[in-house]
């Protein structure tokens, strides 16, 4: 190991602290910065050589090749320098995702300038993934926009800061790196990972008023069924069932029965679905909610500190998961 990383990373902490939080940066000379690359280096190196080779021997054509040499790195590092300079970054905020998966952030780059920009590439940080830069490339054309996304991976749930990118171009020479550091403002949402092999739905709860003789079966549909009639929404046809009357050689589509249904109410409880620890617990019913959802079922959600009556739908299902993912 460097001893010199823990170093490194200090003062590539406290630099980034240093930078303003926003999701639209315009590149200019002051947030801009220019180094040369290991190729620029050794072509200083190799520039040296050539000078001092043509100055012992006295060789006129050593010493064109040596200024022509280093007048085109010259031009490079200005071309370099002015191929990320005036480019504007916008960050379109990202939609939620699921712990373990990867988060998509969407870039918009719009360049001003008549001619295009090529060689553009923008990625997280060294310091937030732990190793080199991934970096996504693209060219911008002139006055117009172009669009890319980075991925990110994700570490737990929870309201996480974006971290902090990079833009870095290379062109023309590759002999100096051009680079600049942005700290977006947007924030990320990430729900619970679900459970991959979740058990069935729990048993549906009575109403209050009813005798509870209501129930739901092990697979989370809800018993009592009716034969289909016209009329009746697509999200009350019980699809399992209708596929068995299928496969029974019958026509008969099943819908669930609007008064059994009306009996019972498909809750689920943090303290009741049988996982050992919370975040295990979160994982299970985010899992069940999607499994509802798909379902087509109404259901209620009870974590400590909230409670979701009995509902579906995007909003709830959304109201749901940030519910536990901020428990």
């Amino acid at each position: 190991m460097n001893p010199l990383a823990p170093l490194r990373q200090r003062l590539r902490r406290w630099f980034h602290e240093r930078l303003p939080r926003t999701d639209t940066l315009v590149l200019n000379q002051h947030n801009v910065y220019i180094m040369p690359t290991r190729a620029g280096w050794m072509l200083a190196f190799t520039l040296l050589v050539l000078l001092v080779g043509s100055i012992n021997y006295q060789l006129n054509l050593g010493y064109l090749l040596t200024f022509l040499l280093a007048g085109s790195a010259v031009v490079g590092m200005h071309i370099c320098h002015a191929n990320l300079r005036g480019l504007s970054l916008h960050l379109t905020p990202p939609a939620p995702t699921h712990a373990g998966q990867p988060a998509v952030l969407g870039l918009r780059l719009g360049n001003d300038r008549s001619n295009p920009r090529h060689g553009i590439g923008v990625g997280v940080t060294a310091e937030e993934l732990k190793d080199d830069t991934h970096l996504a490339w693209t060219d911008v054309p002139a006055q117009g926009t172009t669009t890319m996304q980075v991925a990110w991976a994700v570490p737990r749930r929870g309201l996480h800061a974006l971290p902090a990118l990079t833009a870095v171009t290379l062109f023309p020479l590759g002999t100096f790196r051009v680079w600049t550091i942005w700290r977006p403002a947007a924030q990320l949402l990430v729900y619970p990972a679900p459970e991959p092999h979740p058990p069935p739905l729990p048993p549906g709860e009575p109403q209050p008023g009813f005798a509870g003789n209501a129930r739901v079966q092990t697979t989370g549909e809800f018993d009592g069924v009716r034969a289909y009639r016209r009329g009746d929404p697509q999200k009350s046809i019980v699809w399992k069932k209708a596929a068995q009357t299928f496969a029974a050689g019958r026509n008969d589509l099943v819908s669930r029965d609007a008064l059994s249904t009306q009996r019972q109410q498909l809750w689920l409880d943090h303290n009741h679905c049988g996982a050992p620890d919370m975040e295990a617990r979160l994982s299970r019913l985010t899992a069940w909610v999607l499994m509802a959802e798909r379902m087509g079922l109404d259901y209620g959600l009870r974590i400590p500190g909230h409670e979701f009556p009995p509902d579906q739908g995007a909003a709830h299902r959304s109201r749901c998961l940030e519910a536990m993912a901020l428990a």
